[in-house]
């Protein structure tokens, strides 16, 4: 699919031709992953950041958050809860936190390998090589690290570097694919600056990187961030400017499935936070088949606020198992088993420079 197609799919707005897109991307879907929809098991161990990023609620700066970081008993906990439940994976999500230190890490990683059937997957934020090397021996399966957006003006306006070095989110998954991590990346759509061709762009880069993962939501910021009081002024022009929509992500679900037929694509908790009643079912029939129920200590769940609002903030993981296996079941898929690693049948392509 070439850039003006995928362009033209992202501006379209007619039913019967959407229609047509759903479609297709479930019928792609089902030839290529089939009808197992795979939870895995999100734990957010600590929501400190030494970043400024000007959307999340998580950034340093921000003065009304409660701080924490889980123990690794803690963790352990949840990997327990994670095996209970049937799930395959347990995702450690984080800030990008400094106390997270290499050791400490590899050494929970060991313990959830040793102790659990579990596939691990890390999202920590940008790590140096020596980290992502040492958590992979440790056994970590899969990294997810979004590149956000492939407009480095634009990505560089809502990410501020490091007063020591300069972002380079495609050259870290590259190094991580070299490691044999499995790799998950993705986009925000409809972040103020963000234009068609930017996006057509990033969902073209996606089959490019050969992606293991994609994960893709709408753009919200929090409204104590810069983007969050002020993003407005910061919009492409009229009729240039992606929306932050459901749709939208739907869109780009879709046309993400037909690109990298193998990927496994989340229908996510932001959809959720759109759409409590449907968002994730219809994510799910317009090309996804991941879900991430969540585990973390309902104690911690308010304070790993990215954005507020977020859906199912106040359920137990136990209740959210329940429904996400009750929603799968009512659309007509079944709810995987195992560690449900991408099925690939052509080795990974070679890195791009």
């Amino acid at each position: 699919m070439e850039l003006r197609e995928i362009e033209a799919w992202l501006r379209e707005e007619r039913e019967e031709e959407l229609a047509r897109l759903w479609e297709r991307a479930d019928e792609i879907r089902r030839q290529s992953v089939g009808e197992e929809v795979h939870l895995r098991g999100l734990v957010e161990i600590s929501n400190r950041c030494r970043r400024e990023c000007h959307y999340c609620g998580l950034r340093a700066g921000n003065r009304q958050l409660s701080r924490y970081r889980m123990t690794a008993e803690e963790i352990m906990s949840c990997a327990a809860e994670a095996v209970a439940y049937g799930y395959g994976t347990v995702v450690m999500q984080a800030g990008e936190d400094e106390g997270i230190t290499r050791d400490w890490m590899a050494g929970i990683i060991r313990q959830i390998r040793r102790e659990t059937p579990l596939a691990v997957t890390l999202s920590l934020g940008e790590r140096a090589d020596e980290d992502l090397k040492a958590w992979r021996e440790a056994g970590a399966d899969r990294y997810l690290l979004r590149f956000e957006t492939s407009n480095r003006a634009l990505f560089e306006q809502i990410h501020p570097p490091l007063a020591d070095r300069r972002s380079d989110r495609l050259a870290i998954l590259r190094k991580l694919a070299a490691l044999g991590y499995e790799i998950g990346s993705g986009v925000m759509i409809g972040i103020p600056g963000q234009t068609y061709g930017d996006l057509a762009r990033d969902i073209a880069l996606f089959q490019e990187l050969d992606l293991d993962m994609i994960g893709v939501g709408p753009f919200i910021a929090h409204p104590g961030t810069p983007l969050g009081q002020d993003g407005a002024k910061f919009c492409a022009p009229s009729g240039e400017q992606v929306p932050a929509t459901e749709l939208m992500t739907y869109k780009t679900i879709a046309l993400s499935r037909l690109l990298c037929p193998e990927a496994n694509i989340p229908s996510t908790t932001a959809l959720a936070t759109l759409n409590l009643a449907q968002g994730r079912e219809l994510g799910l029939s317009r090309g996804a088949n991941i879900v991430m129920p969540n585990l973390t200590p309902v104690a911690y769940r308010a304070d790993y606020e990215i954005y507020p609002a977020k859906a199912c903030i106040r359920e137990t993981a136990a209740e959210c198992r329940s429904c996400l296996g009750s929603r799968i079941l009512s659309i007509g898929r079944t709810v995987g088993k195992g560690q449900g690693g991408r099925r690939r049948t052509l080795p990974r392509r070679g890195t791009h420079s």
